[in-house]
C-alpha cells in the first residue's frame, strides 16, 4: 500500500480507503432504499479487518449510511484504533418516512456528538457536509458550525461531499471563501466530470475519489441483463438500456488494456483514478474480506498514452450515458 497526503493537513492515509456506505446495511426511508441491499455485521467486520491487513488506514462512512449503523461498526472495530483514520459526513436525515437536507449550525453540532458516540471517538479526523449545496451555504451557517467544531476539538479537519453530476459550483464557493480542508467528488473511468476541478483544487484541497466503480460495472461482473433488488439503490438507477451501452464500451474499448497490463478489471479501474497525482484517496465499497484484497490488488502504472486514451473516452464515448444516469437521479 501507498500513502499520499490529504491537501495541507497532517492526514497521510492510503491511497485506497475503505467506503463504509454498504456495511451499513439495507436501510429504508419510506419506500426508498439508502443502502445497497442486507449486510451480515460479522462480515463487515472481518472485511474491517481485512482492509487494515491491506494497508488501509482511511475509512469513509457518514451518519446516514444504515441511519447509524455503518458508524457503529466502525466504531466497535477501529474506534480505539487512533492509527486509523475516520471521516464522517452530515447533512442527510430521515423523519419519518422523508429524507430531509439538514445543514443548521444546531443540527451539526448536535450531530456531531452523535457521530462521535457511535464511532467511539472524542474527535473527528475529517468531517463532511453531505452534498451541501450553494442554497444551502447562503441561508445556513453551515460552515460557521465547521469551523467551530474545528476550533473546539471535536473535528480535525473538515470538507464537502460534493454533487456527483455538478461538482464545481460548491467546491469554488469553498475555494473563493479560502475554507475548508478538502472535497469527496466522483471520479471514474466513466464519469469523469470532476476532472477539471481535481487538476485545479489539488494544490489546495485533499481529494477523495468516491464511486470508483460505479455501482460495480467496472468491476466486470455484471451481465447484460443484471437485476438489482428493490432494497439496493441500484435498482432505480441502473437500467437495462443504460447496462447494455455501458457494457459494451467497456468490452470493446476498456477491457482489452486488461491483458495488456496483466491485471484484473477492478485493478485497471483503479489505476486510472490514482494516475491523476491530485487524488489523495480512493474509496471504493467494500463489504467482504475478498472485496478488500480485489479492491487493493492489481494497481499498475498506467502509460501516458493510455491515460490520455481512457480520458477521451469520456467525452467521445462516456458523456451520453452520464447525462443518463444524472437524469436516472
Amino acid at each position: 500500500m501507498k500513502y499520499r497526503m490529504f491537501g495541507k493537513t497532517e492526514l497521510r492515509v492510503s491511497e485506497i480507503g475503505f467506503g463504509a456506505w454498504a456495511i451499513g446495511g439495507d436501510a429504508m426511508v419510506g419506500s426508498t432504499p439508502i443502502g445497497w441491499g442486507p449486510a451480515d455485521d460479522t462480515t463487515s467486520k472481518l472485511a474491517i479487518h481485512q482492509a487494515m491487513d491491506q494497508g488501509i488506514n482511511f475509512f469513509d462512512t457518514a451518519d446516514f449510511y444504515g441511519l447509524g449503523h455503518s458508524e457503529k461498526l466502525l466504531g466497535e472495530t477501529i474506534g480505539k484504533n487512533k492509527e486509523m483514520i475516520i471521516a464522517t459526513k452530515v447533512g442527510h436525515r430521515a423523519i419519518g418516512d422523508k429524507i430531509v437536507l439538514d445543514y443548521s449550525k444546531g443540527y451539526i453540532v448536535n450531530a456531531v456528538e452523535e457521530s462521535l458516540r457511535r464511532l467511539k471517538r472524542d474527535t473527528i479526523d475529517y468531517y463532511q457536509l453531505h452534498s451541501a449545496r450553494l442554497a444551502h451555504f447562503e441561508t445556513e451557517a453551515c460552515i460557521e458550525a465547521m469551523e467551530q467544531l474545528k476550533k473546539e476539538g471535536k473535528i480535525r479537519y473538515w470538507g464537502l461531499s460534493l454533487n456527483t453530476f455538478e461538482p464545481e459550483p460548491e467546491a469554488d464557493y469553498l475555494w473563493n471563501l479560502n475554507k475548508g480542508d478538502g472535497f469527496q467528488l466522483v471520479y471514474n473511468l466513466i464519469n469523469q466530470l470532476a476532472l477539471p476541478l481535481i487538476k485545479r483544487a489539488a494544490t489546495n484541497y485533499g481529494i477523495i475519489a468516491r464511486m470508483p466503480l460505479q455501482f460495480g460495472l467496472l468491476t466486470g461482473k455484471f451481465k447484460r441483463n443484471q437485476q438489482f433488488a428493490q432494497n439496493d439503490h441500484r435498482s432505480f438507477r441502473l437500467n437495462e438500456e443504460l447496462m447494455q451501452s455501458s457494457l459494451q464500451i467497456l468490452e470493446e474499448k476498456i477491457w482489452p488494456l486488461v491483458q495488456t497490463y496483466q491485471t484484473t478489471k477492478t485493478g485497471l479501474a483503479m489505476s486510472f483514478i490514482l494516475s491523476q497525482p491530485g487524488i489523495s484517496t480512493v474509496i471504493p465499497g467494500i463489504r467482504t474480506k475478498e472485496q478488500a484484497i480485489e479492491n487493493t490488488s492489481g494497481i499498475i502504472q498506467l502509460d501516458d498514452t493510455d491515460r490520455l486514451l481512457l480520458e477521451n473516452l469520456f467525452s467521445t464515448s462516456w458523456l451520453p450515458l452520464v447525462q443518463e444516469m444524472k437524469a436516472l437521479g
